[in-house]
């Protein structure tokens, strides 16, 4: 009895009929004072480990599924979430910067990358205007919708993640369920942090990257531009459909009705991306028997890729349309207009479209690019050396054209006076002014005459700084047999306060001399009057466009 009680006392414990359970048992036995202390440590390391584990997840979750692409207006948009120190949302505009917006607190910084544009919905925009208001509210019904998508997403991808990685690291059930756990409750409570303090003023003031730097001075105060904007869309709503007014009007002037065989040319330029004047060009294409369309250019502002959709309507004419380049055209643009099926680009070369053979040359300058305009647009006197230049060259690929050139088209009319004696005709823009001059005669030579069109775009967003919105301007020229300029129609749609389309016919009365004759404005009213003033009567074209 003492040897087995003395055993007990060695042992510390009971004594067992099993020896083997007697050695467990006796393993089990620990210091005292310890058994809390390394307890505490693991349990420390434990949940540190499965801390760094879920943000590790949630982090690579998000950067991995934290993106979608979504219709945005017109666009076609990528929405992307990352994790940041502070909330905030840039919207990514390539190639021309960004605007950077303080629009809500969190953890969680939002992109929203503009892409290309849909081809549907910007035809759709195309064919009614009204549709204008439309898109601007359901673009934010598309963002709203877009960004829930996208908390979702993220919020799935990051719990995912998270306990995939856990798995990966622990194999033990009840700790990934903790890493997967906690990763919902960070990842929905900073989407729902930031959903909370959202704050959608913060579009008004934005933070500028870029080219776009330079925005808040180009296109003025972006508040009264886009409310000016929603009335002016209104009223073109109501101005475009008149334009067919115009047909029956023009039928019943007497002075000059067209001959069997003549040529109708529409003149248009310095559309600037306004969508409102493919409706008004596709409106008089069809009323007024158009057979070709030229453009002198500046269909774009800044060239870039998602701009180059723009010009996909003009396939929709299904007419040739003749093109060159402006000095806010790229040669990507220039690449999208002539990847058209009716489009032809003119680059100091020549072509015959419909017994006429035009001539035209872009221009030397690309104004968004430093590089070739450093002085943007200013008429400064290297850039007057450029323009000048281009109408040389244009008049020496003149001389040596096998037919004679009937039109000749510059985008600076500085460039026109070179072309003096080279052919009877010479089309521009640029200046967003109308203007019909001779240009300088050269002896021996027959007399040139000099259009300029105005903006058909009404030069954009910028022709909505000034109290009344720049109006769309586009010139129907007619042709004789002979291909020689016999009238032309002046068209205006004016804006806000002007509420009308306006029709002002010349007809030449000496076809050889190029001598017009105005005929009396017959204005289409959809509000007061304004009458275009006479040819040769324009404000003077400035220098920067």
């Amino acid at each position: 009895m003492d040897g087995q009680e003395n055993e007990r006392r060695e042992t510390g414990g009971e004594r067992t009929p099993a020896a083997g359970r007697t050695r467990r048992w006796i393993g089990r036995v620990r210091r005292p004072g310890r058994p809390r202390r390394d307890s505490g440590w693991r349990r420390l390391g434990v949940a540190l480990a499965v801390l760094a584990v879920t943000f590790g997840g949630v982090v690579a979750g998000t950067y991995a599924g934290g993106h979608i692409f979504t219709d945005i207006g017109p666009f076609r948009a990528e929405l992307s979430l990352r994790p940041a120190l502070t909330g905030s949302t840039t919207v990514d505009i390539p190639p021309l910067g960004a605007l950077i917006l303080d629009s809500h607190d969190g953890p969680t910084h939002l992109t929203v990358q503009l892409g290309a544009l849909d081809q549907g919905r910007t035809e759709a925009l195309i064919d009614d205007p009204a549709s204008i208001s439309r898109a601007s509210q359901s673009a934010v019904q598309d963002v709203r919708a877009g960004v829930l998508r996208l908390g979702l997403r993220t919020l799935a991808c990051a719990v995912l993640a998270t306990l995939l990685l856990a798995a990966l690291a622990f194999r033990d059930t009840r700790r990934t369920a903790w890493a997967g756990g906690l990763a919902l409750v960070i990842t929905g409570g900073s989407l729902g942090l930031a959903a909370g303090t959202m704050r959608p003023q913060a579009i008004e003031e934005p933070r500028y990257e870029g080219l776009l730097v330079n925005a808040p001075a180009i296109v003025g105060d972006a508040r009264r531009i886009a409310n000016d904007y929603t009335k002016y869309a209104e009223q073109l709503q109501r101005l475009v459909g008149n334009v067919s007014k115009l047909y029956t009007t023009v039928s019943a002037l007497p002075v000059y009705q067209p001959a069997p065989g003549t040529t109708r040319v529409l003149h248009v330029s310095d559309m600037h991306l306004n969508p409102t004047g493919w409706q008004l060009i596709r409106t008089v294409v069809d009323q007024f028997g158009i057979n070709v369309v030229i453009d002198t250019g500046d269909i774009t502002d800044w060239g870039s890729e998602p701009e180059a959709s723009f010009v996909n309507s003009i396939g929709v004419l299904k007419k040739p349309y003749v093109y060159i380049r402006g000095n806010h055209d790229s040669p990507r643009t220039a690449a999208a207009v002539a990847a058209q099926p009716n489009a032809i680009v003119l680059n100091n070369s020549t072509v015959t479209v419909d017994g006429l053979t035009i001539a035209g040359i872009g221009d030397p300058r690309f104004t968004p690019d430093k590089n070739t305009s450093p002085a943007g647009s200013d008429l400064t006197p290297q850039v007057a050396n450029q323009v000048i230049s281009t109408g040389e060259q244009l008049a020496a690929t003149i001389a040596r054209s096998p037919r004679p050139v009937n039109i000749a088209l510059v985008h600076d009319p500085a460039s026109a006076g070179p072309l003096s004696g080279a052919c009877p005709l010479v089309l521009a823009g640029h200046t967003h002014a109308r203007q019909v001059s001779k240009l300088p005669e050269v002896p021996g030579k027959k007399p040139t005459t000099l259009m300029v069109e105005g903006s058909t775009g009404g030069a954009g967003l910028r022709g909505l700084e000034g109290e009344k919105p720049t109006p769309l301007s586009m010139t129907v020229l007619y042709f004789d047999q002979e291909k020689q300029l016999q009238a032309y129609d002046d068209i205006t749609v004016g804006g806000t306060g002007q509420a009308q389309v306006n029709l002002e016919r010349h007809v030449i009365k000496n076809p050889a001399e190029g001598d017009a004759v105005p005929v009396t404005p017959t204005p289409t009213r959809g509000g007061s009057e304004s009458p275009v003033p006479p040819s040769g009567t324009a404000p003077s074209p400035t220098a920067t466009r």
